[in-house]
């Protein structure tokens, strides 16, 4: 073989690595740029989960510190609303105690109360004897109650009922008025003063007036 012809087969031969070289090449450049493509979607997709996440986990927190705050300024204002109540309701009867004292200036409605009151006790008590204790500026009022209710007492069940007024042991003159019926040996003593029939009053009408001035408690479900 000629040199010539040496030439032209070692041509043939490097033009044909050559072209091997490059389609080797390509082939590799190829499959390169598909895993990076393969990588770059995952990783996208792992930093866009993360955001979605990240996101995710703001937006409950942001929701759960609303509610809180929500909540937090419901109960304040609950509590201002009940205090602002209780303190109407306090004044009302504060009011309602201060008349106590001048019930009694009217002498012809206070002996009928009075009367009602130990008709009342002497009702309760059923007994042949009692005492009736008072103020001591009201023992003539007293003792007319008494006799009065005495007379009703006979009337409305057939038998008589001694009650005597106890002047060793008068109400406190600071007192608003009224009487307690004292039976059973001194063991029973009905408390019908003024001032404690304004206590029985706001434990058993509260429900009643909170009602008339504040309106139905639309959450309360059970009632007395």
């Amino acid at each position: 073989m000629s040199d010539d012809q040496v030439a032209g087969e070692l041509k043939k031969m490097t033009a044909f690595i050559r072209q091997e070289a490059l389609e080797k090449a390509k082939e590799i450049q190829i499959k390169a740029d598909e895993e990076f493509a393969i990588e770059k979607s995952k990783l996208v997709r792992r930093e866009t989960s993360s955001i979605d996440s990240q996101y995710a986990k703001k937006h409950k927190q942001t929701s759960m510190s609303q509610q809180i705050t929500r909540s937090t300024l419901a109960n304040k204002t609950r509590i201002k609303v009940l205090s602002a109540r209780q303190e109407l309701l306090d004044e009302l009867f504060e009011k309602a105690r201060d008349k106590l004292a001048s019930y009694s200036e009217d002498k012809g409605n206070y002996e009928g109360m009075c009367r009602g009151l130990i008709l009342e006790g002497l009702y309760a008590l059923n007994e042949d004897k009692v005492t009736v204790r008072a103020r001591k500026a009201d023992y003539d009022i007293a003792k007319k109650a008494i006799n009065s209710a005495k007379k009703a007492y006979k009337e409305n069940l057939g038998k008589d009922v001694n009650v005597e007024l106890d002047e060793k042991s008068p109400q406190p003159e600071g007192s608003s008025g009224g009487v307690s019926i004292v039976g059973g040996g001194g063991k029973i003593d009905i408390n019908n003063t003024l001032d404690e029939r304004l206590k029985l009053l706001e434990t058993d009408a509260l429900p009643m007036v909170r009602t008339t001035l504040f309106g139905k408690n639309e959450n309360r479900r059970f009632y007395d």
